[in-house]
């Protein structure tokens, strides 16, 4: 399948999205969206785990490197949240369910951010949207966020396609 049968659009936070009330003026706020296959599952917990499962081994080296760098300013590493004991996917620490939302994050002492993954029908297709908000606390925080946000939205952008190629669950 072509990539223009998965075009992934950037788009306005959903405002039926929980993460557009998350925090009152996020330093970063993005969302993207992407028509899925008519009898696509229209579970997002689903959805997310097969996104981020598919992870591309360029973004997987990616965070090799961020380790490295953010354990140099005590932050915490992929490892240290991936074998936390919270119910996660992937890395992401799970914050609350909804019928057609999942809302995952971190908090940390430079930064706290929520994603969300929301699936809803617009004009009656199935759409997945994947939003971003990240609340700074200081300097380091901010810094963070400029150095990394393009490297997120290809991170993003990449999850989102590389799902697609693989195949959406379908519906029970």
């Amino acid at each position: 399948m072509p990539d223009t049968e998965w075009p992934i659009i950037p788009v306005a936070l959903p405002a039926d999205s929980r993460v557009s009330t998350i925090y009152r003026q996020p330093f970063l706020a993005d969302a993207y969206t992407l028509r899925l296959p008519a009898g696509t599952s229209d579970d997002p917990e689903q959805l997310a785990r097969l996104m981020f499962s598919q992870q591309a081994p360029w973004v997987n080296r990616l965070m090799r490197l961020r380790d490295v760098v953010v354990s140099l300013f005590g932050l915490k590493t992929t490892s240290e949240l991936v074998n936390a004991d919270d119910a996660r996917i992937a890395f992401f620490k799970i914050y609350e369910r909804r019928a057609h939302e999942i809302i995952l994050g971190e908090n940390d002492k430079h930064l706290d951010f929520r994603l969300s993954v929301l699936c809803r029908e617009v004009d009656g297709a199935p759409q997945v949207v994947v939003s971003t908000v990240v609340h700074c606390h200081n300097l380091l925080g901010r810094n963070y966020i400029r150095l990394i946000a393009p490297f997120h939205r290809m991170v993003v952008r990449s999850d989102l396609r590389r799902a697609a190629q693989a195949g959406w669950p379908m519906a029970a």
